[in-house]
């Protein structure tokens, strides 16, 4: 395949960051970009794809589909994945990996479906190469990854192009209990609209994923620069040179020109913190201490964003954890005035106890659980004040649509028709929204109940910030080379501040 050939692609990513992930590749002038769930379609070339890997921050993995079939059965299967020319994907000298994902009543079984594809591609080579010729399986760090997606009778055939996941930066040496992913962390930053603009905190930063997601978009660094690999580098038509120019371009850095701040009150976790900064080669451009949040008495000025993932009492708990949202919710209106504050969360309860009236609410997944995004915006004085003196808050989605909703049942003319209901009037045996199960309150102690399963609202079609994910950037700055096995080696520039690094 030549360079400049463009052909289809698929961006795994999590629940609830399509709409970033879309926008990202936009940014890095992908074609027919489409979200989906889970994951965005689009089309490129080689450069579109050794890009996508290097440069989207909401990422977990990139695919190439290759080979489309229907297949009624495992025989079938297996037939036609013989049919196809393995020697356009691999040679006898690669090792070679399936991961399957089936949703289809005719393949129940995902191993079962891994078992058959990999005797058809081992016979395939037999066949023409002699009973002892095959290339070898690998269940881990094998050349050539294929994924293996089945819905119904449909069957994709894909070469990931990514490896290890995404999210698997390469700067972390070091972790707290439960710390945020990093696609996750990155995804709810570019969502808060910041770029750098403003200065960023976050007052219970823990391994300090979000200060240095939040440094890497400042200065304009892709994440991809810090793996040791991608899976793509093992491909027939690996173009190195090609890849080589686009990862140690250096004209898309920029300096950070607001202050990234973090705290903790576990001295232990300001220590993995400022370790993983270090193997970022940010720690310059954070401000961290050992500071609990009760002692936050200013804010860096002027007004920014805060973006924090507090306990939520599950792996990770406070000894009082309503005293604790209570403490956000007062810092965030004493201290941090004018701020927009984004917190992620996992039950209702504690989100009431900040005292607050969110103006924006997105569900995400955060591992297992089913969270919440809400966005504070933190102003002086009280809402009604606020408001007549002209300021505004964004709806929520769920309070959009009601308002939507009320609006397409109302009469043309000033009388009622016969069957027409008021604003808000509920009849008996009317089914509850999704609102009404989540936050009705009937057990304040119960997690955040799951969104609808079938065609999910994509929450950020809606999203009202232009600003939110402008000028995503489509180059890769250099950083500073690195001690030990964490950076490969592709020509780093020495530079002179490199010792300079805040301690």
């Amino acid at each position: 395949m030549r360079s400049n050939d463009n052909f289809e692609m698929v961006a795994k990513t999590f629940q609830g960051l399509e709409g970033v992930l879309a926008d990202e590749l936009r940014g890095l002038g992908a074609e027919n970009v489409e979200a989906g769930k889970r994951m965005v379609s689009f089309r490129g070339n080689l450069e579109t794809l050794y890009k996508a890997n290097l440069c989207c921050r909401t990422a977990l993995r990139i695919l190439k589909p290759f080979y489309k079939f229907t297949a009624k059965d495992p025989d079938e299967l297996y037939e036609k994945t013989k049919d196809f020319d393995w020697s356009s994907v691999m040679t006898l000298d690669k090792t070679f990996s399936i991961d399957t994902t089936a949703y289809s009543s005719e393949f129940t079984h995902s191993r079962y479906v891994t078992y058959r594809i990999k005797d058809a591609i081992v016979d395939w080579f037999k066949d023409r190469y002699g009973a002892d010729k095959r290339p070898g399986v690998r269940l881990q760090d094998a050349d050539v990854m294929i994924n293996v997606h089945i819905s119904g009778t449909e069957v994709t055939l894909s070469l990931d192009s990514s490896g290890e996941s995404l999210h698997k930066r390469g700067y972390r040496v070091a972790q707290t209990e439960a710390p945020i992913n990093e696609v996750l962390a990155a995804g709810i930053i570019l969502l808060s609209g910041w770029r750098g603009q403003a200065p960023f905190v976050d007052p219970m930063c823990g391994s300090g994923t979000f200060l240095v997601e939040a440094a890497l978009i400042a200065a304009n660094i892709n994440p991809g620069i810090y793996r040791k690999g991608f899976a793509f580098e093992h491909w027939k038509d690996f173009d190195s040179e090609l890849f080589d120019r686009l990862y140690n371009d250096e004209s898309g850095e920029r300096p950070v020109e607001f202050p990234i701040v973090g705290a903790d009150i576990s001295p232990k976790a300001v220590a993995i913190s400022e370790s993983n900064l270090k193997s970022a080669g940010v720690a310059k451009y954070v401000d961290l201490s050992v500071k609990p949040l009760s002692k936050w008495t200013e804010a860096p000025q002027p007004a920014g964003v805060v973006v924090t993932n507090p306990p939520y009492g599950e792996r990770i708990s406070a000894p009082d954890m309503d005293a604790l949202y209570e403490t956000i919710g007062s810092k965030l209106k004493h201290v941090f005035t004018g701020y927009n504050a984004w917190i992620i969360g996992y039950r209702e309860e504690y989100f009431r106890k900040i005292g607050l009236t969110a103006s924006e609410k997105i569900p995400l997944y955060n591992g297992s659980l089913e969270c919440e995004l809400r966005e504070y915006v933190i102003f002086d004085g009280d809402k009604k004040s606020f408001m007549a003196a002209g300021g505004k808050l964004k709806e929520s989605k769920q309070e959009e649509k009601k308002r939507d909703d009320r609006r397409d049942r109302r009469p043309a003319d000033k009388g009622r028709r016969q069957g027409e209901r008021k604003f808000g009037e509920r009849r008996f045996g009317d089914r509850p929204t999704q609102s009404d199960r989540r936050f009705s309150g009937r057990d304040d102690r119960k997690p955040f109940k799951s969104e609808p399963k079938t065609d999910p609202e994509n929450p950020f079609a809606l999203r009202r910030n232009p600003f939110a994910l402008r000028g995503v950037g489509t180059k890769t700055p250099s950083l500073p080379p690195q001690d030990g096995p964490m950076m490969r080696s592709r020509g780093w520039k020495k530079r002179s501040d490199d010792n300079n690094e805040k301690k």
